[in-house]
């Protein structure tokens, strides 16, 4: 395919872009760089809103509430993104069809980093009473709607290019959006929680790290559009057949398929949220430690994390990505019985907290650095676009969305033996799906 019929063959409202762009080469390397730093504007979103959960929103939102009563509330509503993104992932994708791909982007992220930044001006449950919490409410679903529009191909399509014996390599590299992520908003948390009084923080530290994302997002998607709206990157989608499909028609030839990839990696999805944010939620409801020396605490895991998800790609390609989700599901297993076995260690003792974490946020990165190819292990290439989005919704509205939730509740009721609990059946999850799914796993 020519440039000139590539650019004839485009969307109106994309079609001034590729020209602009006609010149342009697009590398192995510049796809790296627009999936980490696209994955890692949605994620810095996502983990803003959850630290928030814990430290601001019982207190602004649900002053009425005791505050485990008020983050259990404030957890309910963070999964309510989860519930939204699979409807997200469909909508945009008819958006994609009809406005092409470049719309598609620029419309999810601005209402990803709108919806974000719009919390920082909400009013107080105090200012306004319940219509606080139904504007927060809505916000969330915002977020879940816009993040399953997020989805441009960009995953699949450094995959695809990729050297048969590096697979596993590339396959991480949009993983390590999810530590850096993290650590940015784990930072920006962390410094104003340690320099502002308690009340500074609650009446308008909080809202600057929601404010950042407007700004984060915007530059999130003129990295990412510098190569949509590239002529050779349409050709390398067309190559992969990277374009979205109907839901019908792929749930007639891959509705196994689907199911059994959103389980693959429920494990890690299952981990996720169980050393991000329900730790800072225990915390802070049952000792007396900073919120801010946890926060950097954290900060120091998620730097583990990044380089256990570069480790699952070295590892990956020797020992092939199958054995390497298999290996870290059983350790994840593993880390789970031992939380059932020895739950004090979550209690006051500072050093058994920072080992937990830095050790969970290992395991998190080493099966979680692999998770990209799972959800597509046995999609075809004409369904691996749509396949890949809603796959991966549906394993983290199992995994992830309702863990903060339920993990609090079930451990205040019955023990902080349930942690381990919640997490061996996640792991469970996986080891069974990857049974019922003996094929070689196939990059995405």
């Amino acid at each position: 395919m020519t440039t000139d019929h590539a650019t004839a063959n485009s969307r109106p409202l994309e079609r001034d872009a590729q020209v602009a762009m006609s010149h342009h080469d697009v590398s192995p390397n510049d796809i790296a760089l627009g999936v980490v730093i696209g994955r890692a504007s949605e994620y810095f979103d996502f983990f803003v809103f959850g630290i928030a959960s814990v430290l601001v929103f019982p207190k602004v939102f649900f002053p009425f509430a005791d505050p485990l009563t008020g983050t259990l509330y404030a957890f309910a509503i963070f999964a309510l993104a989860f519930i939204a993104r699979p409807l997200g992932s469909i909508f945009f994708m008819w958006v994609h069809k009809r406005h092409g791909r470049g719309v598609k982007l620029t419309a999810a992220l601005f209402l990803l980093g709108g919806s974000t930044a719009a919390i920082s001006f909400l009013p107080s449950y105090n200012s306004i009473g319940v219509v606080s919490i139904e504007l927060l409410a809505i916000l969330r679903v915002a977020q879940g709607f816009a993040l399953g529009g997020a989805w441009d191909g960009m995953a699949s399509l450094l995959a695809l290019n990729a050297p048969r014996e590096r697979r596993g390599w590339y396959a991480m590299i949009p993983q390590l959006g999810a530590p850096f992520g993290f650590m940015v908003a784990s930072a920006l948390f962390a410094f104003f929680v340690v320099n502002l009084t308690p009340e500074d923080f609650t009446d308008w530290g909080w809202r600057f790290p929601f404010f950042c994302a407007f700004t984060i997002n915007v530059v999130a998607l003129f990295a990412r559009l510098r190569l949509v709206a590239t002529p050779e990157f349409t050709r390398l989608l067309d190559k992969g057949q990277l374009e979205p499909v109907g839901i019908v028609d792929l749930a007639r030839h891959h509705a196994l398929d689907v199911w059994i990839g959103a389980f693959v990696p429920l494990a890690s999805f299952a981990l996720f949220h169980l050393v991000t944010i329900f730790p800072i939620a225990w915390l802070v409801l049952s000792s007396d430690r900073s919120a801010g020396d946890f926060l950097m605490v954290q900060f120091s895991g998620a730097v583990i994390c990044a380089g256990a998800v570069a480790a699952s790609g070295l590892i990956a390609d020797q020992i092939g990505r199958r054995n390497m989700l298999l290996i870290s599901a059983g350790l994840i297993a593993a880390f789970a019985c031992g939380s059932i076995l020895a739950p004090l260690i979550f209690g006051e003792n500072a050093i058994g907290q920072t080992i937990y974490v830095n050790i969970g946020f290992m395991l998190l990165g080493l099966s979680y650095g692999q998770t990209t190819g799972a959800v597509t292990s046995r999609l075809g290439s004409r369904y691996r676009y749509t396949g890949a989005a809603l796959t991966s919704d549906l394993a983290w509205l199992f995994g992830a969305g309702f863990a903060p939730l339920v993990v609090l509740y079930l451990s205040t009721a019955y023990g902080l033996a349930m942690v381990g609990v919640y997490l061996l059946s996640g792991a469970l999850a996986t080891l069974l799906a990857l049974s019922l799914d003996r094929s070689e796993m196939r990059q995405m």
